[in-house]
């Protein structure tokens, strides 16, 4: 009987392996049947030494999977990722992949005007697998005339503004900041710093800060139209003529004639506060853990409150996706390493953490360890595809992931979620108005300006620039998505 067993467990043994190797036979011979192709994919995030690198190890794995290389091209954030694609869409280069946001690329008018390709037939054919794992909340909010134009990173849900504090100040002066809500609890605080800290920047905040505020925003993040988080009638306002713009704006102008934030704060992206650690405070968007992260990314501690509770905005839906260019010479083959991207551990984590051995070292069961070589591949996480299967940090507790779900449990919608606003009939007007939002946003939400005198030209230029019929659009737009979805 012993004997029997013992042959039995072999030959399960030896089917198993059978099995796995015809699998991954299988896998070659498909891949074997695809043509040679490079994919060039663009990525948000400051520029890594070693992207180049990490490109050829990735391509190997891909060569297997689905006889792809890849060429990943990095631009740095804000303003340099925009101009550049948008000159490469513009100029017709060819490319496969990009990464897209409501705030990057300028996603919903490109794809209004037909950069990006509709992707629910490809997903059909070539990404089953990720559809079933990507949360159906994105999918079903990014559609634009029931079409699917980009892939959504399946990561948090909900949008959360926090304060976000340097620890070391936190501790020393002993202060509690789940009190810290709004500017008025976060202003004795600020005082205090710029009192006994020489060269400390109280808040720490370039030309994308901008207050919390009760609005959800209809079309792209940096319009000023939109409706209140509460409202009943869905009223589409103009937010610099809201009374609760004007006092927050107000108390902006008062934190920054008090020297709390940089002078040339509404001209600068990015300064060197987070690197030298001299900050105090400084407003962010979270998810689970986060301190954790930011933590790890900066090289010192720090800690985060909530300034809201979550919220499912179509700004957080798109928030982080990747969108197939028309110019594509293989839109298949670029849905193909979506799919992987959002399926295969392996391919997942390689384009975050970079090269095992080189970048990090595994130290458990998806636990990673960073090594010193990973400051130069520091990728941001939830730009990068399907964040529930990165590999958790020593630091992350093993219930990481159930946190996420939780979250997006608690994470409430916003009014017009679902509702994606065409500004095709009135495009000249949207652009102009888009183009005055530009001008008067970071000097406006930095407080660098007086808002009684700025938010007036403001919406002067917006009426001069066609904002009332924008805004009409908007409204009949609304009106005609609640009838037809009974909101």
């Amino acid at each position: 009987m012993m004997k029997s067993k013992v042959i039995l467990s072999i030959v399960m043994v030896g089917l198993l392996a059978l099995s796995i190797g015809l699998a991954g036979f299988g896998e070659a011979r498909a891949a074997a049947k695809l043509e040679p192709y490079e994919i060039i994919m663009y990525v948000i995030g400051t520029p890594q030494k070693d992207l180049d690198l990490v490109s050829a190890e990735l391509s190997k794995y891909l060569k297997e999977k689905i006889n792809t290389t890849i060429k990943l091209r990095q631009f740095d954030w804000g303003d340099e990722y925009n101009q550049k694609m948008q000159n490469i869409i513009d100029s017709g280069q060819p490319f496969d992949i990009c990464f897209v946001a409501s705030w990057a690329a300028n996603f919903l008018r490109n794809a209004h005007n037909g950069a990006f390709l509709p992707l629910e037939n490809l997903i059909e054919k070539y990404g089953q697998e990720m559809k079933a794992v990507i949360h159906p909340l994105f999918l079903e909010g990014i559609r634009m005339k029931g079409h699917i134009y980009a892939i959504p990173n399946n990561k948090e849900l909900g949008k959360q503004s926090v304060w976000r504090f340097n620890k070391k100040y936190v501790d020393k002066y002993n202060i509690d900041i789940t009190k810290i809500k709004t500017l008025e609890d976060l202003e004795p605080y600020l005082k205090l710093i710029k009192k006994n800290e020489s060269g400390v920047i109280p808040i720490s905040a370039d030309r994308t800060f901008n207050p919390y505020l009760p609005f959800d925003i209809i079309g792209e993040s940096r319009t000023p139209y939109g409706v209140y988080l509460d409202t009943k009638d869905y009223k589409v306002i103009n937010k610099f003529e809201a009374p609760e713009t004007k006092e927050t704006l107000k108390k902006m102008r008062q934190f920054y004639k008090a020297g709390y934030i940089r002078a040339d704060v509404a001209t600068t992206i990015k300064g060197d506060d987070e690197k030298t650690g001299k900050w105090f405070v400084g407003k962010c968007d979270t998810q689970p853990l986060a301190d954790i992260m930011w933590s790890q990314t900066l090289g010192y501690p720090v800690v985060s409150t909530p300034i809201h509770e979550p919220i499912v905005y179509n700004e957080s839906i798109t928030g982080s996706m990747f969108a197939v260019s028309v110019t594509s010479q293989n839109p298949e083959r670029a849905v193909m390493f979506l799919n992987l991207l959002n399926t295969d551990p392996k391919v997942r984590n390689m384009i975050d953490h970079g090269i095992e051995g080189r970048h990090y070292k595994l130290v458990g069961d998806g636990v990673i360890e960073l090594l010193p070589e990973h400051r130069d591949y520091d990728m941001p996480s939830f730009a990068l595809g399907n964040l529930f299967l990165i590999y958790r940090y020593q630091q992350d507790p093993p219930d990481k992931w159930e946190q996420f779900k939780k979250f997006n449990a608690q994470s409430k919608k916003a009014p017009t979620l679902g509702f994606v606003f065409d500004p095709s009939p009135v495009q000249t007007e949207y652009a102009a108005v888009c183009n005055v939002a530009d001008e008067f946003n970071a000097m406006l939400y930095t407080g660098a300006v007086d808002p009684n005198v700025y938010l007036q030209k403001a919406s002067k230029k917006l009426k001069a620039a066609g904002g009332d019929k924008v805004m009409a659009e908007m409204q009949r737009q609304i009106d005609k998505w609640r009838a037809e979805n009974s909101k």
